[in-house]
């Protein structure tokens, strides 16, 4: 047995030399130490040896199990340090390499082209004011001078709540509002939110518009187009053409609704302006005499124009986006061309 016990610890030794991995250090450690291990099968012997050997050859079992635990041990820490080492390597950052630029958020293309329109007619001496998405019918329609079997009013067209309030369909009932608290003069654009009943190639269901008016004594319609002249030549460039056509619209009269020279064919036609060689883009007129007598203003004393566009179909023109749906996917490859 005593040959047994240190030819056990020669091949242990051995066997350690080989190992590679701490899967096959394990697997090692089952062969001598575990319950069927070499060393284990020796140990069990111990009680068929006479009283005088049993000393002796537990004393060399213990010392061969303390020089193959030992050398186990090592190996492992070896190994294991080795592991690290390799990991450590394989997770290295080279610090010598150039940066990468963190990813920057960009405005949106809605938002960059009402953020435009805000800043022209700022320049033209339009303030900005907003007002509640959530309105009431007076606010939307009454004092606008809509008709109670307007086609507007109707459940296809309009976004009604349980309270009997609406989602307001334009941006116009923050006019109403202005009026019913400040005295003429008044110069303001009214940016935001509206929602409508629709969904299609040129239509969401929330869309944003810039609605404008401008009340004072003596203002005239050729004022108007003065304005919305300005403003297409710098939002589009300084070659578009504008011409107004008459229109209807229950707030305004008389109303108009103006179109810009193609963008795509400056005006010559093609595909986009349906080979016309213009393209609608806002509606406009002067102040109805009804709306300004809802706000206690006296139509004899006052005058003034309003008009209205969609963000959207601005920003379609301005980039050339077939689809307004588009904007509203959140598809990071069109976004990110911004």
């Amino acid at each position: 047995m005593k040959e047994e016990l240190q030819k056990i610890q020669q091949e242990g030794l051995e066997a350690l030399q080989q190992v590679s991995t701490l899967k096959d250090l394990e697997s090692l450690r089952i062969d001598f130490f575990g319950r069927k291990g070499k060393l284990t099968d020796v140990m069990k012997g111990m009680g068929n040896l006479s009283q005088d050997e049993r000393p002796i050859i537990g004393k060399l079992a213990n010392d061969v199990r303390t020089v193959l635990t030992d050398a186990f041990d090592t190996t492992k820490h070896t190994l294991e340090q080795k592991q690290q080492e390799q990991q450590l390597m394989a997770e290295a950052i080279d610090v010598t390499l150039p940066g990468r630029k963190p990813a920057y958020g960009k405005a949106h293309p809605v938002m960059q082209t009402l953020d435009r329109i805000e800043s022209i007619f700022n320049q033209m001496g339009f303030q900005a004011v907003t007002g509640p998405e959530i309105e009431t019918d007076h606010y939307n329609f009454d004092a606008l001078n809509t008709p109670s079997d307007h086609p507007a009013r109707d459940l296809h067209d309009t976004f009604y709540l349980t309270d009997g309030n609406l989602l307001r369909t334009h941006t116009s009932p923050v006019q109403i509002r202005v009026m019913e608290k400040q005295t003429p003069p008044i110069r303001i654009i009214v940016p935001g939110k509206a929602y409508r009943v629709d969904y299609d190639v040129s239509h969401t269901p929330m869309f944003h518009q810039v609605e404008g008016l401008l009340v004072d004594k003596h203002v005239t319609f050729s004022e108007l187009k003065g304005v919305l002249v300005s403003f297409a030549k710098q939002m589009f460039g300084d070659q578009t053409q504008m011409r107004f056509r008459p229109h209807f619209f229950p707030f305004t009269e008389p109303s108009a609704e103006a179109d810009i020279s193609c963008t795509v064919c400056q005006g010559k036609g093609c595909r986009s302006c349906g080979h016309t060689g213009w393209i609608e883009i806002l509606g406009a007129g002067a102040v109805d005499p009804e709306v300004f007598r809802a706000v206690n203003y006296d139509p004899e004393e006052v005058t003034g124009f309003a008009f209205g566009m969609g963000v959207e179909r601005i920003a379609n023109l301005q980039f050339r986006i077939p689809d307004i749906r588009t904007f509203y996917e959140n598809d990071l490859r069109f976004l990110r061309q911004f």
